[in-house]
């Protein structure tokens, strides 16, 4: 799609918004539920698309996307009407005899740029947040993942008009044209030096945007952990869609009281989840293409492998992987992994590993294995990070009843359920005033007698 096309798609966007039918709650809701029996019509579609872009498994493909997606959305039906309402506040003495309220209003036309890791549930989920707060939607999905755009393309023009939802397919081009449009608010989850550069391009316009990052996120395994179970979930959590996840456990922080416990315990349940030889399972996904597969296999050093460390080049498969012994000066500590790669960092004491973490950049997720509620405690607190588990991984994204997003370097916003309504919609503060009396103490010519009385309320 060329410059001119995108502008001429955008504006008719605008038009459409301007028309005022997105406001319709009703109109809202029946769009959530095309969307919903949009995607059950083309789930098969995707599920296929999926495998061939990475390697999932139908099974994995409904579990973390399409069925992910289906859930938010009917959270959006169940609770969108009362959303849209706004609230009724409290009004203060200056503004009495008049009622305030605090009012959700769609921004307008919002530009969706969408991963290819999870290409499914994170172009889908956001614009679910978006309609049901009541803006039309472009949606650029990754050129990384193809097979999946074309499916998510055609899902898109079946189910709206296109000056309502669209999807912009294409690579650097397209998202540079995109960016150097105006629109009320863009939703980017990706990278962060393209996040930087989206963060750029929004500021020409002064739009507000949404950056869902990532970043090495930490897991500190405590000596009081149950490390059979805290192997069985940092395996889950590490490998699925092969370490493909932007809030994976990047690297473990084990107490070096019962760190060789821990690997042994993790080597095991890596055979038990995943067999021996994981290459040939069929469950087991793959890298999304050469480039990516090239970096992750230049960070794994033969001399610190202790389980895995095989890869295949012809089907772009690293088998799931073990360094022990790390240090922080190795290039596997130098940045964010993204692939099937569990580097293990021994520390003396929990001190110790908040002074690493903290050196750092602020993660995306954080992840404490501790029967220790104190420990649980500190580390909740004295770590900034987006969001976390105590005694799992990755799941606290799995749900519309809290908000997920970044913190500082690995992101800013938030979505899912009330938090993404809240995220595409500007809230009005509004006064309504009684006409029936008008106090005079505001207008000129100012009296003492007002002034003392402005001083006494006011202060």
């Amino acid at each position: 799609m060329t410059a001119q096309e995108i502008k001429t798609l955008k504006d008719k966007q605008k038009e459409f918004f301007l028309s005022g039918k997105t406001l319709d709650v009703t109109f809202r809701l029946k769009a959530l539920r095309d969307l919903y029996n949009g995607i059950k019509k083309h789930e098969e579609e995707l599920r296929s698309a999926l495998h061939a872009d990475l390697g999932k498994s139908a099974f994995e493909g409904d579990m973390c996307e399409i069925y992910l997606t289906l859930s938010e959305i009917s959270y959006l039906l169940k609770h969108t009407r009362r959303y849209a309402k706004g609230r009724k506040v409290r009004t203060n003495l200056p503004n009495a005899v008049a009622r305030s309220s605090s009012r959700p209003s769609p921004y307008g036309n919002v530009l969706i740029m969408s991963p290819w890791n999870y290409p499914v549930l994170l172009a889908l989920e956001p614009l679910a947040d978006a309609l049901s707060a009541g803006n039309t939607c472009i949606i650029k999905p990754s050129a990384y993942s193809p097979e999946t755009t074309r499916v998510l393309e055609k899902l898109i023009r079946d189910t709206f008009s296109e000056e309502y939802v669209a999807v912009v397919t294409g690579g650097r081009e397209e998202n540079s044209a995109l960016l150097e449009e105006h629109f009320d608010y863009i939703f980017f989850t990706g990278s962060k030096s393209v996040g930087k550069l989206v963060m750029q391009k929004a500021s020409k316009h002064l739009t507000p945007v949404t950056l869902e990052l990532g970043g090495k996120s930490p897991v500190i395994v405590d000596k009081s952990a149950n490390l059979k179970l805290t192997a069985r979930r940092l395996v889950f959590g590490k490998y699925l869609n092969c370490g493909q996840t932007c809030v994976a456990p990047d690297y473990v922080l084990a107490h070096s009281s019962i760190k060789d416990e821990l690997v042994k315990e993790v080597k095991k349940e890596i055979v038990r989840q995943y067999g021996q030889k994981p290459l040939e399972n069929p469950n087991f996904g793959k890298i999304i293409n050469q480039k990516h597969f090239e970096r992750i296999v230049g960070l794994i050093d033969p001399s610190k492998v202790v389980h895995g460390g095989t890869y295949d080049k012809e089907t772009l498969r690293i088998e799931p992987t073990v360094l022990d012994n790390v240090s922080l000066t190795d290039p596997v500590m130098q940045e964010e992994i993204f692939g099937p790669v569990m580097p293990i960092v021994s520390i003396s004491s929990i001190d110790e590993a908040i002074s690493i973490i903290r050196s750092m950049e602020h993660p995306l997720a954080f992840y404490v294995f501790s029967d220790d509620k104190k420990v649980q405690k500190h580390l909740m607190s004295c770590i900034g990070f987006g969001g976390g588990c105590i005694n799992d991984t990755i799941i606290h994204l799995a749900t519309s009843n809290m908000g997920f997003g970044g913190f500082g370097e690995s992101g800013m916003g938030q979505y899912h359920g009330k938090t993404g309504f809240d995220t595409f919609s500007h809230y009005k503060s509004i006064v309504d005033r009684a006409t029936w009396i008008d106090v005079p103490l505001r207008y000129q010519p100012y009296k003492d007698f007002f002034h003392k009385m402005v001083r006494k309320v006011l202060k």
